[in-house]
């Protein structure tokens, strides 16, 4: 994995670690500048996706559409995260407050990561995209039993389509079992000051 590290000053085992998980055709410089605006008692990751796009950039699944990965590429994506993961937290970070942050592709890699192994992760802030809905990723009820979850949609958000969006708002709300915290904002496919400050607030609030 390709990685970008931001890091407190004092930081060791004790350190809960957020990873940033970037979307379609951006790479690992693309997150990383969020880093400062959220709390600083966290370590943070910005990984490069596995995936490279002929056009430029990089992403984390093949897909048949937008949001609409192939389940074997989730499946390796999945695979190939936890092994770098399981290098990099007891190399000098908190495992038990290791959490994910992805936006749009990013997001739904998240989310796979998440429902794949819910105990593995503190929590996950899942921004502006879908969950890999249709693939071998686990959406059974109560899979997110008390995990926090933090998810923001764009009111305007013009890339993932609203059919997914809905359904999963529905899964996060109704049938995960997830702690959620659920925010729209008035804005398409980016994220805002104003979401940056309230997911600043929900981490500072776990750090």
């Amino acid at each position: 994995m390709t990685v970008l590290w931001r890091r407190p000053a004092k930081h060791g085992a004790s350190t809960p670690l957020v990873v940033l998980l970037h979307g379609r055709g951006a790479d690992e410089t693309d997150l990383i500048d969020l880093a400062p605006l959220l709390p600083p008692a966290f370590a943070y990751a910005s990984v490069r996706a596995p995936v490279a796009l002929e056009d430029g950039g990089y992403t984390w699944f093949e897909n048949r559409g937008p949001a609409r990965p192939l389940a074997r590429s989730v499946r390796s994506s999945v695979d190939a995260f936890r092994a770098w993961l399981d290098e990099v937290e007891p190399a000098g970070n908190d495992r038990p407050r290791t959490y994910l942050l992805g936006f749009s592709a990013g997001m739904m890699m998240a989310g796979a990561l998440l429902l794949d192994e819910p105990t593995r992760f503190a929590g996950a802030v899942l921004l502006s995209g879908a969950l890999a809905f249709d693939t071998a990723i686990p959406v059974t009820p109560q899979r997110l039993a008390g995990v926090p979850v933090f998810y923001g949609t764009g009111s305007l958000d013009e890339v993932i389509p609203v059919e997914l969006a809905t359904r999963t708002t529905a899964y996060l709300r109704d049938k995960s079992g997830a702690e959620l915290t659920l925010r729209e904002y008035p804005h398409g496919h980016s994220i805002s000051r104003t979401e940056i400050g309230d997911i600043k607030a929900w981490l500072d609030a776990r750090a």
